[in-house]
């Protein structure tokens, strides 16, 4: 997909991002799904929307992030509270749940 992914960072663990994705593709009344890319891991999901705006998340960061869309903004959001050392990874926006259809990445880390 044409959505491109910005916001990420170096932050330190606590610490907080919001990342955003936007572009010619549409992310209004659609599965919408954040993966992300650890390192010498394949991508996986972390959070989910569904086209009626039900949001699920993976285990590993329930609580803790959350996913959003701005349909006036065609934008999707992630926003990420209480980072650990463990969140660092490439973060990308996709049609599906392995990132096979996502968008460029954004490289977050989590590191003191």
């Amino acid at each position: 997909v044409r959505l491109p992914a910005s916001g990420g960072g170096l932050v330190e663990p606590g610490g907080s991002l919001r990342l955003s994705c936007a572009g010619s593709d549409q992310v209004t009344n659609t599965w919408m799904y954040w993966v992300r890319q650890e390192p010498g891991k394949g991508f996986d999901w972390v959070a989910r929307i569904s086209p009626t705006d039900t949001t699920d998340y993976r285990q590993a960061v329930k609580g803790r992030f959350t996913i959003s869309r701005d349909n006036s903004k065609n934008t999707l959001y992630l926003q990420m509270n209480s980072l650990k050392p463990e969140d660092t990874a490439v973060y990308a926006c996709s049609r599906d749940a392995f990132g096979g259809d996502r968008g460029q990445g954004t490289q977050v880390t989590v590191s003191s």
